[in-house]
């Protein structure tokens, strides 16, 4: 049975750091795409960073100020949010991509504001 577990979420003043991370079990992590999606209130979930076969992709909103990364041994991946911006306050759920179906998380609340 697929599982991802999301920590790391909270509240955070603007400019602050983060970090998230995603525990993953039930299936075989490293030959898989990772990857971290948010959602705010009243918009579409959109992707945030995304991992796999030595790629990295961000979305512009994040480039140069997140950073995604995986250690294949622990079955986990993390989200170093860096110069964090009102407009990133969203529900961050992780995500693993297994044959073209995605496997997603609960989500974590990240809240930046003063």
């Amino acid at each position: 049975q697929v599982q991802l577990v999301e920590s790391g979420g909270g509240l955070v003043q603007p400019g602050g750091s983060l970090r998230l991370s995603c525990a993953t079990s039930g299936f075989r992590f490293s030959i898989y795409p990772v990857a971290w999606y948010r959602q705010a209130p009243g918009k579409q979930r959109e992707l945030v960073a995304r991992i796999g076969g030595g790629i990295t992709n961000y979305a512009d909103s994040v480039k140069g100020r997140f950073a995604i990364s995986r250690d294949n041994a622990k079955s986990t991946f993390t989200l170093q949010m860096n110069s964090l911006k009102p407009e990133d306050t969203a529900v961050y759920y992780c995500c693993a991509v297994l044959s073209g179906n995605n496997y997603w998380g609960s989500g974590t609340q990240v809240t930046v504001s003063s």
